[in-house]
């Protein structure tokens, strides 16, 4: 929020590193000239350098990397286990009409679990970007890797097809799968902080 017509007793005694992150986000898009907008951005990197001041924004190849490698790890265990097939039948067979109730549930609760280990615990604050304008990069990466490590694990191990599945009892299998790759994947992401290197989909003008 700006800080502008606010009186001297109405501005905080103490200010964040965070918050003048955030006044300098705004500052960066409101200016401008090219000059002015990289005078800013020298800025931001000097202060996000200072300690104190970290917290996740960028999205990079190597948060990629350790989402996959988290995912990986948490997933592993689980494609030995054919407790997953049984999971994965439960959820199709508890349905409601054509809805398999559980299963949508299993999705929703795994997307929530995801967005509150990012915004929503301590381990770092998290800066949400939105990817398109719509939905937030992070979460959405971290989504889709995990659903990729589930899909292609299970696919190469033989345990996506096995015992001759129905569509839906695969997909079921896959989300099973997919809630522990996605957990793996936000830990993997956001425990070693920030990374270096260049934003993915970075916004520029």
């Amino acid at each position: 929020m700006s800080q502008e017509g606010l009186s001297e007793t109405e501005l905080p005694n103490e200010y964040e590193i965070g918050d003048v992150l955030d006044q300098l986000e705004e500052l960066e898009e409101s200016v401008s000239s090219p000059a002015e907008r990289r005078d800013v951005r020298s800025v931001k990197r000097m202060l996000e350098g200072v300690p104190g001041s970290e917290r996740i924004k960028k999205y990079t190849t190597r948060d990629v990397a350790e989402g996959f490698v988290g995912g990986i790890i948490f997933s592993l265990p689980l494609l030995v286990e054919d407790g997953v097939f049984e999971i994965a039948e439960w959820f199709v067979s508890t349905a409601v009409g054509p809805v398999p109730v559980f299963l949508l549930v299993n999705i929703l609760c795994t997307v929530l679990l995801v967005a509150g280990l990012l915004h929503y615990t301590d381990i770092r604050q998290v800066k949400p970007r939105l990817l398109f304008g719509v939905l937030p990069k992070r979460l959405t990466g971290i989504l889709l890797i995990s659903f990729a490590v589930a899909l292609g694990s299970m696919f190469l191990w033989g345990r996506l097809h096995a015992e001759d599945p129905t569509r839906l009892e695969a997909f079921a299998r896959v989300a099973v799968i997919w809630t522990a790759a996605a957990v793996g994947a936000t830990l993997g992401d956001i425990l070693p902080g920030e990374s270096r290197g260049d934003d993915l989909i970075e916004q520029r003008s």
